[in-house]
Order: C-alpha cells, then structure tokens, then sequence
C-alpha cells in the first residue's frame, strides 16, 4: 500500500500516516509492504519494482463529497481532480504506470477530509478514518500490530 499526501497540510497526512501506523507493525507478512509516498508518489515506482506486487492499493485524501471521515473504495475513471493532496501527477496517471509495468492491479481508497490548514495536525474525524483503515489492512492482510 503506498500512503499519499503532505504532513504539512492537516489532513491530507491521513494516507502516510496509515502508512506509518502499518509500519509501526511488529511483524509484516513477506508479501506486504506499506510506502510513504508523501506529497510525490510516484517516488514509490522504484520500491514497489523490487517489491513487484501482485496488488497496490493507494491511500491519499480525496474531496469526495461527503461527510468528513468518510472513506470510501474510488473507481479509477472518477479519481483524477478528487485528491485533497499536493500532489500534481494525478493518480490515475501512477496507476496506470504501474499496472503497465509491474502487471499488478491497483485500487485507490480515498478519505475525505476535513480541514487542510498549514502545519494542523489531523482532524478528530480523519484520524478516527485512519484507524479504521490500519484496522481492516490488519484483518484483510493478516497484520500483527
């Protein structure tokens, strides 16, 4: 999973945090890993290579419309213009990247935040998101925390 976004604006971290809480872990399985892609993700192209997954599943802040916590599974088509994050190569772009060459399917999980400010820390909402995601990554992966 590569966690997306910058730690400088509130709750756009809520992706590389979940990254850090799955790598905070005592034991990851060998066929998992959890990348801060922060605010440039296709910086993850070169470990998710030598990793070669079979899956990828790409966490960022996503203005989804919805309430401020909400998750929720995006469909690649709709993705590009719905990240909250810095980033400027919309994801579809990475995804398609690497679908083309690792050959592994890629799945884009979205948060919706609820503030972006300057240097805040992650809203009360996103965070209780957050936990919810390190929590099923966890149940579907076989995780031990």
């Amino acid at each position: 999973m590569v966690g997306i976004g910058s730690e400088l604006n509130g709750d756009d971290a809520a992706g590389i945090e979940i990254a850090r809480k799955i790598n905070l872990a005592s034991a990851l399985p060998a066929d998992f890993i959890a990348i801060n892609g922060g605010p440039i993700p296709e910086n993850a192209s070169g470990p998710l290579r030598k990793f070669a997954p079979d899956l990828v599943i790409m966490v960022d802040a996503a203005d989804l419309g919805k309430a401020p916590g909400s998750i929720e599974w995006l469909e690649e088509e709709k993705i590009d213009g719905m990240s909250a994050s810095s980033h400027t190569l919309p994801l579809s772009v990475l995804g398609n990247y690497l679908q083309s060459d690792l050959g592994c399917q890629v799945m884009y999980l979205g948060i919706q935040p609820e503030q972006l400010d300057f240097a805040a820390a992650l809203s009360e909402k996103v965070q209780i998101a957050v936990e919810e995601i390190v929590t099923l990554f966890t149940e579907e992966f076989n995780l031990e925390t």
